[in-house]
């Protein structure tokens, strides 16, 4: 905690490093009327550098900070009027100055639009990355972090102005479409000139302006001039130094982008705990796939079949060792038709070594665990696209993604458990196997008749394959199953599932423009899954024998098939401030459900409406409301009746008669971004209830548990809050403050009795920086989460620092340190550790070599803690992570 304080007051001694005034003012056209979005900037003519930059608000004001007793050159440009130019001498008071323009045309603005840091061109935000370059920066996730209303959270994923950021792309070519975290990660900061935000983004361009797009964000990055045309990037290799273990990192990156093609080439081979792509990246990566049927009304998610394969935690786990290579490339076929695509594969082995302890909430039953994993995991991405665009008025798209992969985990774990005061122990290995496959094709066509008539076919096709096995040895005998033989040494179980799914959603939109603000959408559309589910248990006997679980209830062979088939209607207009778009969509249902040698049907209508509603306070200052009222329907996975060995002390049952949920959502989102003062705010409640979940009916057998699903006829309520105000000021500095509010009920019956439960999570956030170019530049927070799980609470204190400096025109130095200090209410679980990396680069002006000594986890903290909550149980963990390492690495730039 000294070194946080010791860090705190380093940034406030440098922040009043040196006096600055304030030159303040009015931009105004011959008739005295404030232009907004003007670009105003002050020259200092001793040093011909621009000191200070604004653009103005909706009322045409204007602040600089500047130099006390300089002479200033005050630039400003504005489209439309001539460029201005103003000769100022400061003070060591404030100054206050009215600058007006007179209308026509000046070609020299251009030249001023470009060299502001920002500037902003209707729904586009431009920064100019050299002007907030301090010289340390190697990546773009370096660069994205000093632009103002921009943040990079830990697993790479963009938001500006709070929005995540859906697409990545270079030089107006998707970079790995779907994630935004290969891109942060490997973009070489020195090839960035600018970087794009690209609000209200659509990219269909017939469809810009008929659909709500105020959620949707893209970022482009432009190239240097000396990037374009030629190869770039680096190669990398370091080795450990001064430990026993060998550790080691190669990690080359190539790039080549022009008009006509691009290709990118990343790879990473290293045991230091770089993990490129991990288990949750995979599986998250959408490949870009836009959801196509959110319009729709209905909700029928394909759930995994996965078998709870641990995931790290903070990418972090007592041993790492990672393969991993990727390309990304495209190409113009002619003018009219482009291609694109990419190729991921990683590799990873890890060892996980956890203790835990939890609390089933029903009996009271403690258990404890100490754990050791190894893990294999073989993971393929692959996506190929099309894009055909013969004139305006048509464009053809085809995409297809693959995602396969190849998964093993070994688990030894010592169990011990209390009941009655009574402790009990055992040892448990388990074995998971997983190889799933999904094929996700996307064909799209889009045509504009005449300025009135827009037309939008869609048509998705998911084709998934899951084969799951588990295993599980046991001490006791957890279940009692028909068929099985007692009385053995050891308990094997094992559980073989075969699931194969085959979704087809295809939906043609029509939209007719009434007025030049007002549209109708109409809708028509269909949901069509067909799946498979393939499951059994057997018992291997002490003494190798396989024994069959062969009665009906430790089998499953169950086929489904769901179609929804529905017609929407949508009026989207605009009036004065206001955009209204008012909705709904009319449903019919059928479904039939294959078991037990009988079919069991369903079939019904429903009317499902929604409404959005924009109110445009000003240009950069919004309020959003948005209603839905959604059916929610489960796949197979639920339906299936026989047994299913969801984890050693977990058995589950399906429920072929499952209803659908349903539920409705609310949320209200404010939203303001200045450029006056360089703040953004933004706000964000939501309310979503949902009645005739699907719930379990949970019996605990001491620390075992059997589960069903049933239609709850008590309602589950989520409220989430979150926002963020962050402001940028006197150019040098940056600060922001972030809350992050979830209440959440939930119901269920355990043991016979019926349950309600909440859960509280709030999470926040303050944090300030400073981007200086010629002294040390820190930045410094504090993060604090409180989760309060159906009364158990559980803390964690968080503050952190980070401290970069560029000096001697050669070297970098960047260190990053946190502080974690984790306890509960009650101070039975407490601990605390802290992380500290740091780096020192050296390289020669215009040298191509580059030389890094790197240490990670400096302070050798060897276990990190967190916790969680099923609505059954909570549980809080303590695993290890990996030691210190110190690592020499050079580099080439080519």
């Amino acid at each position: 905690m000294k070194k946080i304080l010791f860090l705190t007051f380093l940034f406030l001694s440098i922040s009043g490093y040196s006096q600055n005034i304030r030159f303040s003012g009015i931009v105004a056209d011959a008739n005295a009327v404030g232009l907004e979005m003007a670009n105003v900037m002050a020259v200092n003519q001793s040093t011909k550098a621009m000191d200070s930059y604004a653009i103005t608000d909706d009322k045409g004001r204007f602040q600089l900070s500047l130099k006390a007793n300089t002479v200033y050159k005050i630039k400003v440009s504005y489209i439309g009027y001539q460029a201005k130019e103003v000769d100022v001498q400061t003070q060591s008071e404030n100054m206050v100055q009215t600058l007006v323009l007179e209308q026509g045309v000046d070609l020299d603005q251009v030249e001023i639009v470009q060299e502001m840091p920002v500037s902003i061109k209707g729904d586009t935000i431009v920064y100019n990355a050299d002007s907030f370059k301090t010289g340390t920066e190697r990546k773009l996730e370096d660069v994205l972090k000093k632009l103002p209303g921009v943040e990079v959270n830990a697993d790479g994923q963009i938001e500006v102005e709070g929005k995540k950021v859906q697409k990545l792309m270079v030089e107006g070519k998707d970079f790995f479409d779907g994630d935004t975290k290969l891109g942060v990660k490997n973009i070489p900061a020195d090839a960035i000139d600018k970087v794009q935000v690209l609000r209200n983004y659509n990219e269909i361009g017939a469809l810009k302006g008929l659909e709500n797009n105020e959620e949707n964000v893209a970022m482009n990055i432009k190239l240097k001039d000396g990037k374009k045309n030629f190869w770039f990037g680096d190669m990398s290799a370091g080795i450990g130094i001064g430990h026993e273990d060998s550790r080691y990192i190669v990690n080359p990156k190539l790039f080549y982008y022009n008009p006509k093609y691009s290709i990118n080439l990343i790879s990473n081979f290293n045991n230091i705990g770089e993990l490129p792509l991990t288990i949750q990246d995979y599986f998250k990566f959408t490949g870009g796939f836009r959801g196509m049927m959110q319009k729709g009304g209905s909700s029928f998610n394909v759930s995994s079949n996965d078998l709870g394969i641990a995931m790290l935690r903070n990418n972090r786990a007592k041993e790492i060792e990672t393969k991993f290579g990727a390309t990304n490339f495209s190409y113009n076929v002619t003018k009219k038709w482009s291609l694109s695509g990419f190729a991921i594969l990683s590799s990873s082995e890890t060892d996980l070594e956890t203790r835990s302890r939890s609390t089933i909430l029903e009996t009271g039953v403690r258990q404890k665990n100490e754990e050791i994993a190894h893990q294999k995991s073989n993971l393929g991405l692959f996506k190929f696209s099309s894009s055909y665009k013969p004139n305006t008025k048509l464009q053809f798209d085809y995409d297809v993604l693959m995602k396969q992969s190849k998964q093993d985990e070994n688990n030894n774990l010592l169990r011990e458990f209390t009941v009655n005061d009574v402790t009990s122990a055992e040892d448990i290995y388990t074995k998971k196997k997983q190889n799933p496959t999904s094929i996700n094709q996307n064909a799209s066509l889009y045509y504009t008749a005449n300025d009135k008539n827009v037309f939008a076919f869609e048509m998705q096709h998911l084709y998934q394959d899951e084969d799951p096995f588990y295993n599980a040895n046991l001490m006791t005998q957890p279940f009692a199953l028909s068929g099985y033989v007692e009385n053995q040494d050891r308990n094997n179980l094992n559980q073989s599932r075969f699931v194969k799914t085959n979704k087809l959603d295809a939906k043609l939109d029509y939209y007719y423009m009434v007025t030049p603000k007002s549209n109708i959408n109409v809708t028509l559309g269909n949901t069509n899954s067909h799946q498979n589910f393939n499951s059994s248990i057997f018992q291997i006997l002490d003494n190798g024998n396989k024994n069959n679980l062969e009665a009906p209830e430790n089998n499953n062979k169950v086929s489904y098939d769901f179609n929804d088939a529905f017609l929407g209607l949508h009026y989207k207009f605009l009036t004065g401030k206001f955009t209204f778009t008012p909705g709904f969509s009319t449903h019919y249902y059928t479904m039939d459900n294959a078991q037990l040698g009988t079919n069991y049907k369903q079939n019904f209508s429903k009317i499902l409406p929604d409404f959005y509603a924009l109110y445009q306070i000003k240009k950069s200052e919004t309020l959003t409301y948005t209603f839905a009222l959604t059916n929610n329907f489960t796949d197979i996975n639920n339906l299936a009746m026989g047994n299913v060995l969801s984890g050693y002390s977990s058995l589950y049952n399906g429920n072929r008669f499952l209803e659908n949920s349903t539920s409705q959502s609310h949320s209200l989102r404010y939203f303001k971004y200045s450029m006056y003062n360089l703040e953004n705010i933004f706000a964000n409640i939501s309310y979503s209830k949902v009645t005739d979940a699907v719930k379990s009916r949970i019996v605990f057998d001491n620390v075992n548990q059997t589960l069903a699903p049933y239609n709850s006829n008590l309602a589950d309520e989520t409220i989430a809050a979150n926002g963020a105000y962050g402001r940028s000021f006197l150019r040098y500095y940056k600060a922001s403050a972030g809350i992050g509010f979830n209440w959440s009920k939930f119901n269920n019956i355990q043991n016979g009795n019926v349950r309600t439960q909440e859960s509280i999570m709030q999470n926040y956030t303050l944090k300030a920086s400073t981007n200086y170019r010629d002294l040390p530049n820190l930045e410094v927070g504090y993060n604090f989460v409180i989760n309060d799980y159906a009364g158990s609470k559980f803390f964690t204190d968080r503050p952190f620092a980070k401290v970069d400096y560029y000096f001697l025109d050669s070297f970098s130095f960047v260190a990053e340190y946190e502080f974690y200090h984790y306890y509960n209410s009650s101070k039975t679980v407490e601990n605390e550790y802290d992380f500290l990396n740091a780096s020192l680069i050296y390289q020669k002006k215009d040298s191509k070599f580059e030389y890094k000594i790197g240490a990670t986890n400096l302070l050798n903290t060897r276990s990190l803690n967190d916790d969680s909550f099923n609505q059954y149980r909570t549980t809080t963990s303590q695993y290890r992570v990996q030691p210190r390492y110190l690592i020499l690495t050079l580099k080439y730039n080519l």
